[in-house]
């Protein structure tokens, strides 16, 4: 991990506690209800499903009015696309991701560590993450003939979030899940870290699961700004 990384402290939005309940046993109402909260940043918006209730971190210009007119519930109704296009209007929507959480493995002694990698800035990873989230940092393995890409950043709720890829000559041996239990290690013991990865992305998917991530609900985000096109 490398000694330039910026100062993190802990998440304090109201989504961050939520989830952070959510991990440690709170149980919610499975009523087919719904909550909002404030988006955890002024340029992203988000819809989250659970089983059976969802949340909305969206912008306080539509009533709850609104949004129960829109169809808005916590049996699905929360992400139909009618929903997030009037959100979003004419600006940018991403994809239905299925969102993992799961704790941070402290620093190790001994086996691989991730580094900064400066050269890996414009990947599409990174690039996405400068998108929707902040404080990115950009590692990879200490071999600079290898593209493997581990991006850090705060994410969803202001939590760490990690996103990753494999460098493609090192794609189908497994080698995801050592990956993302090295980003594990990057992030301070038992601090909770955020992963979304898309449902048809299995491989991604399991090596968040076999590096000791769980899935918890559905997220999808968007913002209600214009796309600039260059």
């Amino acid at each position: 991990m490398s000694n330039d990384s910026p100062i993190w402290t802990p998440a304090r939005h109201p989504l961050a506690r939520f989830l952070r309940g959510l991990v440690t046993g709170t149980r919610l109402p499975m009523d087919g209800g719904w909550m909002r909260v404030t988006p955890w940043a002024p340029h992203i918006q988000g819809i989250l499903s659970f089983p059976g209730h969802a949340i909305l971190a969206v912008s306080y210009d539509r009533t709850e009015n609104d949004l129960a007119e829109l169809g808005v519930d916590g049996w699905g109704g929360a992400h139909d696309p009618r929903v997030v296009t009037t959100l979003a209007k004419n600006g940018w929507i991403d994809t239905l991701d299925i969102l993992f959480l799961g704790p941070g493995a402290g620093e190790r002694a001994g086996g691989d560590h991730l580094v900064t990698r400066s050269d890996l800035a414009k990947h599409p990873l990174a690039e996405h993450a400068e998108r929707v989230r902040s404080q990115v940092q950009v590692y990879g393995s200490a071999d600079p003939g290898v593209e493997d890409v581990v991006v850090l950043a705060r994410g969803v709720g202001g939590l760490r979030e990690i996103s990753f890829e494999l460098d493609p000559r090192r794609r189908g041996q497994g080698r995801g899940v050592d990956l993302v239990r090295a980003a594990l290690h990057c992030v301070p013991e038992n601090e909770l870290v955020a992963a979304c990865a898309a449902p048809a992305n299995l491989p991604c998917a399991k090596s968040l699961v076999r590096a000791g991530l769980a899935p918890y609900g559905t997220i999808q985000l968007f913002t209600d700004r214009p796309e600039r096109r260059s």
